[in-house]
């Protein structure tokens, strides 16, 4: 077995489609793995993976690059507040919003830590979604660590978590606003009616007819006037393709 159909035993075992991915970033990733636990053909990692929960979880953690962090590039975060200030808080109703590829959940607990701090008095819901179930349960239970929270201002440390010893918790208020659900962006259907998709630092792994096809799938999941928000290395050059207008370096408005 190659690594090319490695990944269509990858598709078969458990639904994730690694053609989507760009080839050389992704083989890299496979070897790198292999090489970790001492495996060097794909047929014996393969043969593991069957066998081996851990090393399965391992494989699914990985590969799903789950990597994160609250406000990352807090900069750009500061511009989504006045862009939501500007374009959706006017419309004076709870917003439909969308995590897409949350990972351990700091993306979308910071975007409602957002909400709560400049539209304390309407509660927003979010819609947080990743192709890892495993990493979802961690996600719900909102506990971090202190190199996952050192974006997070002190006000809002004190407003939004609880310390037990080396651990922050989420408090119940921000959980509440946060609605975790397993979702793959390449194979599953998209809900309808966003009023803001964040989707960061995702995309730039795929190959790029997999991101266009993403990005037609998030307009046509967004109400006219939504906003998609990127991460801070994915500009989309042909966003006009999508029926897009620029609202900041990294947000989107649909016409």
């Amino acid at each position: 077995m190659n690594l090319f159909e490695f990944e269509k035993w990858v598709l078969r075992e458990f639904n994730i489609d690694l053609s989507a991915y760009k080839s050389n970033q992704l083989h890299r990733r496979i070897e790198s793995l292999m090489s970790r636990v001492g495996i060097n053909s794909v047929d014996e990692y393969t043969r593991v993976l069957k066998t081996d929960s851990k090393q399965r979880e391992k494989f699914l953690d990985f590969i799903t690059i789950n990597v994160t962090e609250f406000f990352r590039n807090p900069e750009i975060f500061g511009e989504l507040s006045k862009v939501l200030r500007e374009e959706l808080l006017p419309l004076k109703r709870p917003l439909k919003i969308w995590s897409a590829a949350c990972s351990t959940g700091a993306e979308p607990y910071s975007l409602a830590m957002l909400l709560n701090s400049i539209d304390p008095y309407v509660k927003h819901k979010i819609l947080a979604t990743d192709i890892d179930k495993n990493i979802l349960e961690k996600a719900k239970r909102g506990e971090y660590g202190e190199a996952e929270i050192k974006n997070v201002k002190k006000d809002y440390l004190d407003k939004f978590f609880k310390k037990t010893n080396d651990k922050y918790i989420i408090n119940d208020s921000i959980k509440s606003m946060v609605n975790f659900k397993k979702h793959d962006l390449i194979l599953d259907s998209y809900e309808n009616n966003f009023d803001l998709i964040v989707c960061r630092n995702v995309v730039i792994y795929f190959k790029p007819e997999t991101k266009n096809m993403i990005y037609e799938k998030f307009a046509k999941a967004m109400n006219k006037g939504g906003l998609l928000f990127v991460g801070a290395t994915e500009s989309i050059y042909n966003y006009r393709d999508f029926g897009f207008e620029k609202s900041s370096t990294f947000i989107y408005k649909k016409d």
